[in-house]
């Protein structure tokens, strides 16, 4: 069974950090691109992060300099390490794993950013 699994939910202050996990289940990972999204209450789910098969990876401005995206393929995962976290960072973030036509999400977790 397809399964993207993420883990670290989690509540900070502002300035914190937090570690989010995506774990892959019932297909081969490794020539996957993977995604990180978020949505926040009233808005639209919107890009996060991207990391390519060979590790090439890219940002959404707002957090850019912040997050960093990585994948260990011997353990089928994509982790998002997110630093000097906002409040308006506060949302429910999505992994998702695309190749081809296939198109995976996870069931989200939520981040809270607050004082």
């Amino acid at each position: 069974q397809v399964q993207l699994v993420e883990s670290g939910v989690g509540s900070v202050q502002p300035g914190g950090s937090l570690r989010l996990s995506c774990a892959a289940f019932g297909f081969v990972f490794s020539p996957y691109i993977m995604y990180w999204y978020r949505q926040a209450p009233g808005n639209e789910r919107e890009f996060v992060a991207i990391i390519t098969s060979t590790g090439v990876t890219d940002y959404a401005g707002s957090v850019k300099g912040r997050f960093t995206i990585s994948r260990d393929n011997a353990k089928n995962t994509a982790t998002l390490q997110m630093n000097s976290l906002k409040s308006e960072d506060t949302a429910v973030y999505y992994c998702n794993a695309r190749y081809d036509k296939n198109n995976y999400w996870g069931q989200g977790t939520q981040v809270t950013v607050s004082s």
